[in-house]
């Protein structure tokens, strides 16, 4: 079970929603897909409605319970009620002798370039070593996705490789680099 539903860094506000928060959530997507879509995979129409939001809330809610990943809604410390401006997940974590799990995040157009993902996913790693006890978190970024690829760079992510035709992206498979940042505390 993770139990952390907020978080603080210098800037921003990271927190765990719950299903009573799908309008803004579905607000935060409409906004930001434009900016994201080349990025993300392919979306049915029921994801851009309150229900599509609330059973995807929900769902991570499940996920969350049983300790199986949690995702954060970025806010700025500025402006705690909103909007949300971006959301930093961690999913497929598995515990024995991996200890890993996947990162992913997207951020707001009209929040780009100004240093909130890279602060998040600064707070987020933090968390996933001293909270969660991970030692491997793991992200795949297209290769032309250079924002992204600053931003783990930023965060201390190395690139061990290329996954070849890894991950369908808006309707194609695509090439992925495979990012990994190793819990310092145990290298």
């Amino acid at each position: 079970m993770i139990t952390v539903s907020e978080m603080h860094s210098e800037r921003l506000i990271l927190r765990v929603l719950e299903t009573e928060d799908a309008p803004a959530v579905l607000e935060y997507h409409r906004r930001c897909w434009p900016f994201v879509a080349p990025w993300s995979p392919l979306v049915d129409a029921q994801f851009f409605t309150v229900e599509g939001q609330r059973s995807r809330l929900e769902s991570e809610r499940s996920t969350r319970l049983v300790g199986g990943g949690v995702r954060f809604y970025l806010f700025r410390q500025s402006q705690p009620a909103g909007p949300i401006i971006g959301d930093l997940h961690f999913s497929s974590i598995i515990r024995g002798a991996f200890q890993s799990c996947f990162i992913g995040y997207k951020v707001d157009g009209g929040a780009a370039n100004q240093g909130y993902m890279t602060e998040a996913l600064r707070r987020g790693a933090a968390f996933a070593f001293k909270e969660l006890r991970l030692h491997r978190l793991e992200a795949n970024i297209m290769p032309r996705n250079l924002p992204s690829r600053r931003v783990v760079a930023k965060v201390g992510f190395v690139e061990e490789g290329l996954a070849r035709k890894y991950l369908k992206i808006n309707g194609v498979w695509e090439d992925h680099l495979h990012c990994v940042l190793l819990n310092p505390d145990e290298e």
